[in-house]
């Protein structure tokens, strides 16, 4: 009910903000457009609380960077644990007149239409803990599923093979943050010998954290052997709770790690957390992105992602700053002398390869950098082999995208003791040791797939059912593999929806019309839908749909993946109903990359580049302008 009251608080409180945003745009700043005290950019800071230490280093690092420029000031706020207060906060911000807003979330539910209100006026960054939807400007946060991930191996580690029984102490129960985490964890962990003994949810509060422990403990409820806490603060509060009990046979890992001598260096190193994982806080991107931002600066990506990090006894704890590994750096280049990037693409499978192969060779062109080019033609042996020719080369860089998500570790290896940075182009690789690429820059596949399955949900009919089939990309690639578990993810929640099949593809046109005779044959008129995991796959199974009597866009509803000119004339002319973007012009954030790194610059793990969403209505107009 709480929750409830929350939400509707909330969205009460956006109408009001909106009204005030409006307001807001007809004002100008005093002193012909800048902000009090003569700066000409205000930016307004928005936290949950400040209880947390690792919230109190973010503003200190937004303050440092801050501290470093003369055209800018901050005003903080802090909602002491509280969702309307929060709210408040925020529209006071905007009263004020801020240029832009920076938010971090505790309960992003309750959050959502106030961020969505103020997005639409002023640009907004997240920060750390993700808010539902699409409505802001960039999120600066860690991959949250991968570092449960990493959690689990850990446990399963530190447990060893007789296994044992793990306590979960999350966060704000339902909040983005708590699923990925915890989901991450618990798959990892199936199939060893470890189990849940119970969940405690302690919303990021060490002292609840304390308490809610210490009544478990002493209720002489089941035992447990490791406790995975969701973030630095409650690990702290269940490592009192345990003192308290006498109880220090318990392991406790712990996220969000500051690694200092006042974080997670001097708990793990005093014994008493057995691991953290660290979780930037994104406090200096922010202000980094903030300028670029206000500048109107072109490719602004959506999400920038910072690379985790695991911190135990054995790699430091003498009190200085963790040997951490990291990405090779690059080698600096003589005054003059030219940057030379060697690029292994995997194929022309498909219209979108090819815009993004253009995509790199014209940025390359336009930066004055030496790009060496070589087409794998979908074979992962050929393209192994290109690697390791630019290894020998001494290329400064290397970029490639990869055809499957596994089978590159030897050669990754090879090219980091080689100190050259591995870029990943549109595609993700999985491997042990995720420094030994420097920088993935791309598409949020399974936030595609999420996208695409929002809308199916929205435009069903209450009511009825629904038959979908699924003509899946490359089997073990990041494309299909993200796209997949993100439309099923949100397709599982309704009723109305039944998954048919799903049929592995290779993200041809040919390989579609196929596949799509494949499942009339089988299922005939009672398939409603057809998901595509991009479009070439949908434009070849319009054609097979014809050829069997029926009417695509009509009698069988089209979603699709890339929204290529291609995939936009057949909405405009209704044989195809929805397609999703994935941005093919990643030339330009490349070797943007390619030039940060250059300079000595540290990029983040992920750059997911914004993307928009195409409907029938919407294609004929955006044909005008489209690229590829």
């Amino acid at each position: 009910m709480t929750r409830r009251l929350a939400v509707t608080y909330a969205m009460l409180a956006a109408l009001f903000l909106l009204a005030a945003l409006l307001l807001r745009t007809c004002m100008a700043h005093s002193e012909g457009g800048k902000s009090e005290g003569g700066y000409p950019y205000l930016i307004g800071v928005s936290q949950p609380n400040l209880s947390e230490p690792w919230r109190v280093a973010m503003n200190e690092e937004i303050e440092s960077e801050v501290e470093k420029r003369g055209d800018m000031r901050v005003i903080f706020t802090d909602a002491a644990q509280s969702s309307e207060q929060q709210i408040e906060d925020v529209q006071k911000l905007v009263g004020y007149g801020i240029d832009l807003l920076i938010i971090s979330l505790d309960d992003p539910v309750a959050l959502t239409e106030t961020v969505s209100a103020v997005y639409r006026n002023i640009p907004v960054i997240v920060l750390g803990r993700g808010v539902t939807g699409y409505d802001y400007t960039l999120y600066i946060g860690t991959d949250d599923e991968l570092i449960g991930r990493k959690a689990g191996e850990f446990a399963a580690e530190t447990l060893g093979a007789s296994g044992g029984r793990v306590m979960e102490i999350q966060g704000l129960r339902g909040s983005p943050t708590v699923v990925e985490r915890s989901r991450g964890f618990r798959e990892t962990i199936a199939g060893t010998k470890l189990e849940i003994a119970g969940t405690i949810y302690a919303d990021w509060q060490r002292d609840k954290a304390e308490d809610l422990l210490s009544a478990w403990l002493s209720a002489g409820d089941e035992s447990f052997d490791l406790i995975y806490a969701h973030n630095e603060a409650m690990a702290l509060g269940a490592y009192r709770a345990l003192q308290k009990l006498g109880k220090d046979n318990v392991g406790i890992i712990g996220i969000d790690g500051i690694n200092s001598e006042k974080g997670s260096l001097q708990f793990v190193s005093s014994n008493r957390l057995t691991g953290a994982f660290t979780s930037p806080t994104g406090g200096k991107e922010a202000i980094r992105y903030a300028i670029d931002i206000l500048h109107k600066e072109k490719g602004i990506p959506k999400k920038v992602i910072l690379r985790s990090q695991k911190i135990t006894a054995r790699t430091g704890g003498s009190g200085e700053e963790l040997p951490l590994p990291s990405p090779a750096a690059m080698k600096p280049k003589a005054e003059g002398e030219k940057i030379v990037v060697g690029f292994a693409q995997v194929g022309t499978e498909s219209s979108w390869r090819i815009a993004h192969t253009k995509s790199v060779l014209q940025a390359a062109e336009e930066a004055g950098i030496e790009l060496l080019y070589e087409n794998a033609d979908q074979s992962q042996q050929r393209q192994i082999e290109i690697i390791r020719g630019y290894i020998e080369r001494g290329v400064d860089v290397i970029a490639f995208s990869p055809k499957t998500e596994e089978g590159w570790e030897d050669v990754l290896k090879e090219a980091k003791a080689a100190g050259i940075p591995v870029i990943l182009s549109d595609r993700e690789v999985q491997v042990g040791d995720d420094t030994l690429w420097t920088a993935y820059i791309g598409s949020d596949f399974r936030e595609e797939g999420r996208r695409a399955a929002r809308w199916l949900t929205q435009q069903a009919e209450a009511g009825r059912s629904y038959n979908v089939v699924e003509l899946q990309g490359t089997p073990n690639s990041a494309p299909a593999a993200g796209r997949e578990i993100g439309f099923k993810e949100v397709i599982k929640q309704d009723d109305r929806f039944t998954v048919l099949e799903s049929y592995a593809g290779d993200f041809t046109k040919a390989r579609g019309k196929a596949l799509m005779e494949e499942a009339l044959r089988r299922h005939g008129r009672s398939i409603h839908v057809v998901y595509a995991h991009n479009d070439d796959m949908a434009l070849g199974a319009i054609s097979a749909i014809e050829a069997y009597g029926l009417m695509p866009g009509k009698d069988i509803m089209l979603i699709s993946v890339d929204a290529t000119k291609s995939a936009l004339k057949a909405m405009s002319i209704g044989k195809l109903n929805f397609a999703v973007e994935c941005n093919a012009l990643l030339g330009p954030q490349l070797m943007k990359a390619v030039k940060d790194l250059a300079e000595g610059k540290e990029l983040p793990m992920k750059i997911i580049t914004a993307e928009g969403v195409f409907s029938q209505e919407t294609a004929k107009k955006a044909l005008a302008t489209r690229e590829y």
